[in-house]
Formats: C-alpha cells, structure tokens, sequence
C-alpha cells in the first residue's frame, strides 16, 4: 500500500522536527476552551464538538507565519494548491473535494467568487488583523449552504485589546520587499483597529514576479442595539502568471472590495449584512497586452438573520434565513446575475460532559425556481477513560460558477448545460483528551459525489472542457496528536490518507479533481527559549495521486516580546522541486528577514 511506503517518511520527519526543539507554545485553542466550533449549534469545548473541527489561534507567533496558507498547513487534512508564494494565488480544499468545493467566510460572511473559486482565498483582510481560523471538515451545507461539499473554513477578525502600533519592514530572496502596519485604539465603549500590509517580488523566475497590497478597517462599538461590527477591507494584487493556465506567460491582477456588518441585538439574536466586488484582469500572454484579454467583474451581496436559543433544558434551536445575490459584467463570460434565498433550523439536545445529538435541515431557493434541501444529523457520547466518540452524516452542494458555465479561451471552455454537484458525506471517529495538555484525534470519512464538475480533455493536445463526471467517490482517514508538552514546549502531528475512484474518468485527462493527497503528513513543533525567543519548524511530507512523494520543511525565528522584535522566516529548506499544480513550479529554498516595532498602551 502506498501508505506504508509513506510512513517511514513521516516518522523521519517527527524526529527530525524534535531534534530542533524543546520547548514551545500551541498555536491551536484548547480542547477544553469554550468556542463557537463551525458546525456545532451553541458554543462547546472543541473537545464536545459532534462534528471534525479545527480551531487556529492566529494571534500567537504572528512573526513565525507569513500568510494564511502557513497556518492552514498544520490541518493534514487541508490541501493547500500554490500557483504563486506568498499567498499570492492558493486553492484550498478538503477531504479530496475540489477548491471550489470548500466554502471560505470572513466573519461568517461568504467570500466565494461568484466568478470562479479560484479567488476564494484572495483575502482583502490582512493576515496580522486575524485573530483565528476555524476549519469544519465535511459537508457543511445545512448551515453554511452552496459550496460547503468538502467543508468550510471561517476567517475572524482580531478583537484588539490594548491600544497598541506595529510597524513591520522586511527584505528577502527573489527581490522581496514587505511593509505592515497594524494600529488598534481601544476605548470603553468602542475600538478601531487598522491594518495593512504590501508584499512585493521580482520573482524566483521569469514571469512570475507579484506585488499584493491589503487594507482593512475593523470598528467595534456597543450601543442600545447591542453590540456592532463594521468592516472594511480591500486587495489589490498584480502578478506574473507564467504556465498556471497552460504553456503562456500570462498576467493577471485581481481587485477585491469587502464591506461587512455584524449587530449582535442580544445573547441569542443577531443579524449580518455583507457586500463583495471582486475584478479580474486576465492576459493570456502577457508580452502582448492588445492579444486575448479578459476582464470580469463580479459583486455579490449577503444578508442573514440567526436566533439561537434553549427550547428546553439542555435543548437548543438555531433558525436561520439569509438572500444572497450574484452578479457578474464580463468581456468573456457575458452578463449575468442569480438570487438565491434559504431558510435552515437546527435542534441541538446535549447533557454537558456526556453526549449530544444534532439534526438539521436547509431549504435552499435558486433563480428559476430550484429547491435544495440538505440535511444533517450528528452525535457525541462520551466514554470512560476520557474517550468520545462521534458520527456524523450531511449533504453538501454547489452550483456551477460563471467560469464553469460560460468560459472560452485556446485552452479552456465552459458548458453552459452543466449541472449542480452534490455529495452524501459521512464520519465516525473518536477522540481521546486524557488531560488538558494531550489530544488525540481519529476519523474515518466517506463522500459519494454526483455529477462533480471539473475539467477534463482526451490528450494534451485538446483544449479542457467543464464537465460532470458521475461515480467520484473519496473514502479516506485523519489523524492528529496534539501535545502540549509543558507550559512552553508543543507538539503537533497529523496524517491523512485518502483513497479515489478513478473510474469517473473513463480514461480522460482530469486538471483539478484527481490532483488530491493520497498521503498527507504534518508535524509541527515550537521552541521558546530565552529573551522571548521562538523557534518555530514545520514539516509536511506530501504524496500526490501518481505523482512522487516530496518534503516541505519551513521554519522561523523570531523575538516575540518587547519594542523590537527581529524575525527570520524561512521556506523550503530541503530545496525541493516540487509542484502543487501540474506544470506550474513552485519557489526553492527562500529567506525573508526583517524586523517589527511595537507600541502598546494598556488602560
């Protein structure tokens, strides 16, 4: 089995990691903290979740990670696909499921692309303005609606504490420059944090040079109403795009806008409203800018009203409705717009400590008059010797984007008949908490697919044509110990496998689909030595589906306390050649160092 060829790797890797280190600190939340996990109904420890949840606090080491995609690595279970460094042009998915089919949110507002999921990670927020990422694994639609087929990843802003100002500048290899700054000012009754930050490259190679800039606004304040959040946010990202859609060094820049408000009216009522526009400006070859272009500009609007509550004892109902509305104007895919409106409720009945059982269900309204429902039931019991085990089941679906429809270009067309894939996704697994230092966690999943959407061609000689493939099927296994070894010293490791069924293929070419991880290992392991010194290393070892096995290790040193604080970040220190999307290289070994100063007043 490929797995047992895999393993030894792995291990080399865990012991390879704790040779560097000793002492460190988590970077994910306790199993014991109270949180609202993605997929559960009221707040619950992680380790009383039904559901495979993944809480990151991104407020710790914020100088050991240089973009979002670093702290996603730690989850095996998260495929993260590169076009660009820097965070410049990723794809996410989960649980062999397409990046188009993993739902993002800010705030638990949606940031799908109505245009196409490949900008799902274009985040106008930047990195030091999060305070943490929270991952569901599965199916998700119940409560999170169209795209939630390999599960859900939520992005939340930071709540500033103290009034504080960062300044951060850096210099590295391939020309790299970066600035950020991060201001808060925290009153009674209201706070305002501000951040930016700009990343710029001349490239590791030819035509792949990127500048991305990112700025936001995050108003906090209580009134009468209750308390309310107002959000602001905007990127601007240009970038050379050298093979990442075929043999042309083509161009690309990207735009987003993001507005959001969350009123919180009391302890079981709150109501958000979202706004996104997100522009694409596309060169097929980018040294003749008056040859193929595309330029599409897509705004997506959001309003949701949720009321959780206790029925009875130990019993809570969450209701929910939301509207959502797409539009796009585009040079290559046309005018076009959709609406979609749903309604969901969920009843929760949980002895604290003990178990809990979960039902839901969602009716989803598209243009033209199409009825989605999608259900999900979900149970924990709570063993002796500190054990729980849990199940669950759902559906998950997506409706195809307006590239999958519509597009054209020498290497790519649309198809204008597809139709809506779903997925009946399930899970059994049991965790294992024997302190609050030590967790341990095992699942085992399965996710039946119909009519899944990807591009498939005969030869490389044609160009990729969307299409539904039927009988796509992903069974597979995660695995994760998380162990805080002392008050400093921490230790992550997690392994998935993932088995496919390749049949749907009937012998084509698939582009986005079957590039999933067979095997997926992570190990991650700080140190915190003194003066507030970090040392930070992590290592993932990743088999694709026919392609060679390849080690990442990255890792960071950092003064974390103080008025100036240095760091060194460093990526691919094995040097590997390696590619996350066929054909499309990814940088070798890279350094980036610099330094961040501090102010902070607390009241």
């Amino acid at each position: 089995m490929r797995c047992m060829h895999f393993l030894p790797a792995l291990l080399l890797a865990v012991n390879a990691c704790h040779s560097i280190a000793q002492q460190g600190t988590a970077i994910t939340i306790p199993a014991g903290t109270t949180v609202v996990v993605l997929g559960s109904v009221a707040p619950v420890t992680v380790g009383e979740s039904a559901r495979t949840a993944e809480v990151l606090d991104t407020q710790q080491h914020p100088l050991a990670f240089q973009t979002i995609e670093d702290y996603i690595r730690t989850d095996a279970s998260v495929d993260i696909e590169q076009r660009e460094a820097a965070g410049v042009l990723s794809d996410i998915s989960l649980r062999g499921a397409s990046f188009e089919q993993t739902l993002v949110l800010v705030n638990g507002l949606r940031m799908d692309s109505a245009e196409t999921a490949h900008f799902n990670l274009d985040l106008p927020v930047p990195l030091a303005a999060l305070g943490g990422i929270d991952i569901l694994h599965g199916a998700g639609s119940t409560l999170y609606g169209s795209d939630a087929i390999g599960g859900v990843v939520d992005f939340v802003t930071a709540s500033p504490e103290a009034t504080s100002l960062e300044l951060r500048a850096g210099t590295g290899s391939f020309g790299e420059n970066q600035q950020a700054l991060l201001g808060s000012l925290v009153q009674r009754r209201w706070s305002e944090m501000l951040a930016g930050d700009r990343d710029f490259s001349t490239g590791f190679i030819g035509d792949r040079d990127y500048r991305t800039e990112n700025a936001t606004s995050d108003t906090r304040f209580a009134t009468a109403l209750g308390s309310t959040e107002f959000l602001l946010a905007g990127d601007d990202r240009a970038f050379g795009a050298a093979q990442f859609y075929g043999n042309y060094n083509s161009w690309e820049r990207t735009k987003g806008w993001f507005s959001g408000i969350t009123q919180q009216f009391n302890a079981h009522t709150d109501a958000a409203i979202g706004y996104r526009r997100h522009s694409d400006l596309f060169l097929l070859e980018r040294n003749q800018p008056t040859g193929y272009k595309n330029q599409h500009i897509d705004d997506g609007f959001e309003g949701a009203l949720r009321d959780r509550r206790e029925i009875l004892r130990h019993t809570v109902l969450l209701t929910g409705l939301e509207e959502t509305t797409d539009h796009i104007q585009s040079t290559n895919l046309g005018d076009h717009g959709r609406n979609r409106e749903a309604a969901y409720g969920e009843i929760e009945w949980r002895i604290p400590g003990k178990s809990s059982v979960s039902a839901g269900l969602r009716e989803e309204l598209f243009s033209g008059g199409r009825l989605v429902s999608s259900p999900e039931l979900a149970a924990a019991l709570q063993l002796r010797h500190s054990i729980k085990v849990r199940a669950s089941g759902g559906y998950g679906f997506r409706i195809p984007t307006y590239i999958d429809l519509y597009y054209s270009d020498p290497t790519t067309l649309g198809n204008a008949n597809l139709k809506p894939e779903s997925v009946w996704s399930y899970e059994a697994g049991a965790d294992w908490f024997p302190s609050a230092h030590l967790g341990a966690t095992l699942t085992v999943f399965d996710s039946r697919q119909k009519d899944t959407i990807d591009y498939t061609r005969a030869s490389e000689a044609c160009p990729w044509q969307a299409s539904n493939l039927p009988g796509v099927h992903f069974a597979g296994v995660e695995s994760a110990l998380d162990w805080q070894m002392d008050a400093k010293n921490h230790l992550q490791v997690s392994w998935a496998f993932l088995a496919g069924a390749q049949s749907a293929l009937h012998g084509l070419q698939s582009e986005y689909v079957f590039n999933y991880p067979v095997n997926n290992g992570r190990v991650a392991l700080s140190w915190n030595g003194p003066h507030s010194l970090l040392v930070n290393s992590r290592l993932g070892v990743v088999e694709r589906y026919q392609r060679s096995t390849y080690p990442v290790w990255d890792a960071s040193l950092a003064r974390e306390a103080g008025r100036i604080r240095p760091y060194l970040q460093m990526t691919n220190l094995t040097n590997t050649g390696y590619e996350e999307i066929l054909n499309v290289r990814m940088p070798g070994r890279s350094f980036v160092g610099g330094i961040e100063v501090a102010f902070t007043h607390k009241r």
